[in-house]
């Protein structure tokens, strides 16, 4: 077995390592909000501005971040980034108080933004040393992370354990664990990168222009995917009336759909190509959407049947947006750091703003009309993702629709790594 294959498994076990971490730790900092809220006695005002914080901070360390994958390459910002998000979970366990919480929330949401465009940069990096998706399946190992850091804090409550002493063991733990999965990354920065030279002129093609595009995209399914965690059991509760105990079932049913089809989503992408999956990913999503708006419409037990057959839908269909755009992007060749933190930022920000705006439009009007916004931007998918593949494939030798990787006509992928 050759060295670079060699390298390339150790490494995607370590990017495994770092997306289930950094779902985990975004798990435990979410399930354990409402013992923070109490202890601190913040309301809802004050918690809200503390997200806030953390999703900007989040938003520029992601911009500088894009800058030290260039400079320094993604293992080296993963090296930092990884045990420095989890180090500042002691930020929110120990803030004695909301104003020492407002610069601490800073400090964590630093932490997240350069791990995260530290990892996702890393994982086209190991993608692209594989030959082959496989990136789909590292964000549904985030969501398997997500879940668990919720189910352990459950357990730990009901096991009588303080959910502050839970989070200091957890700051403590999770950066050796960071470190672990970190010494698995790829030794050395990508055959692409290795030379500044061609990495700048190659890297230069990817204009801004496109990366608006690819950015656009990214806005459009994050903030669809927002609508649907933050809006779906609501929708189930106020708009079809169902009970209580059966509302929040409308949310696990597209977070279910979404979790499976990303960590099954890799041989989908393989066998249809990028082009085609970005395609049915907005098709998908659309009639998500359609059906949902269209479930009140429906009788009796239908309606619940078919709002939840549409988050299904929508959950399928978004799934594969991120892997499908971050794979095209570092697939193009070049320093990609800066224009994989761009889109990351615009997704980032589809997923911070949709709810506050959907929640201000359902207040204006009513809840079903909000939801057109994502039902359109469902579309948008399709619309932008697609133009965009299709021109970093012109930069390929391969066609989109034969190739699951967008690679560059003067340095092809390398041959599909067997397992």
């Amino acid at each position: 077995m050759n060295k670079n294959l060699i390298d390339a498994r150790r490494a995607r076990a370590g990017v495994f390592g770092f997306f289930f971490l950094a779902g985990f730790v975004m798990g435990l900092w979410a399930a354990g909000l409402p013992s923070l809220n109490d202890r601190l006695d913040l309301g809802f005002a004050r918690l809200g501005s503390i997200l806030l914080l953390i999703s900007g901070g989040a938003l520029v360390s992601m911009l500088v971040a894009g800058s030290l994958v260039d400079r320094w390459s993604s293992r080296r910002v993963c090296w930092v980034g990884g045990p420095f998000s989890g180090l500042v979970l002691l930020g929110p366990a120990l803030a004695p108080s909301y104003w020492s919480l407002v610069v601490l929330a800073v400090l964590f949401g630093i932490g997240l933004g350069v791990t995260e465009v530290g990892m996702n940069t890393h994982s086209v990096e190991v993608e692209r040393r594989y030959g082959r998706p496989i990136i789909s399946a590292f964000h549904g190992t985030w969501s398997l992370g997500g879940a668990a850091g919720g189910g352990l804090t459950s357990l730990a409550l009901k096991a009588g354990v303080d959910p502050q002493l839970l989070l200091i063991v957890a700051a403590l733990v999770v950066p050796f664990l960071y470190v672990a999965a970190a010494r698995l990354l790829l030794p050395d920065p990508p055959a692409h990168a290795s030379s500044p030279e061609q990495g700048a002129s190659r890297g230069s093609s990817l204009g801004w222009g496109l990366i608006a595009l690819l950015g656009l995209a990214a806005f459009a399914g994050h903030l669809s995917e927002g609508a649907a965690i933050d809006w779906a059991a609501l929708h189930a509760r106020t708009v079809l009336e169902t009970d209580p105990a059966m509302a929040p079932l409308a949310y696990t049913i597209f977070s279910v759909a979404m979790t499976a089809i990303r960590l099954l989503g890799d041989p989908i992408r393989a066998r249809l190509g990028s082009m085609r999956t970005i395609q049915l990913a907005g098709l998908f999503a659309t009639a998500g959407y359609v059906l949902v708006l269209a479930s009140p419409l429906a009788a009796g037990t239908l309606r619940v049947v078919c709002a939840w057959t549409g988050w299904a839908l929508a959950g399928v269909g978004l799934a594969t947006v991120v892997p499908v755009l971050f794979s095209a992007v570092g697939a193009a060749g070049g320093r990609v750091g800066r224009a994989l933190a761009m889109v990351t930022a615009f997704g980032y920000s589809g997923l911070l703003l949709g709810p506050a705006v959907l929640g201000y439009v359902a207040e204006a009007s009513s809840l079903p009309i909000a939801l057109i916004i994502p039902a359109v931007l469902a579309a948008v998918v399709t619309l932008a993702g697609a133009p965009a593949i299709r021109s970093l494939t012109r930069l390929s030798s391969a066609p989109a629709d034969d190739s699951p990787l967008v690679g560059t006509g003067d340095h092809p992928a390398p041959a599909p790594a067997r397992d």
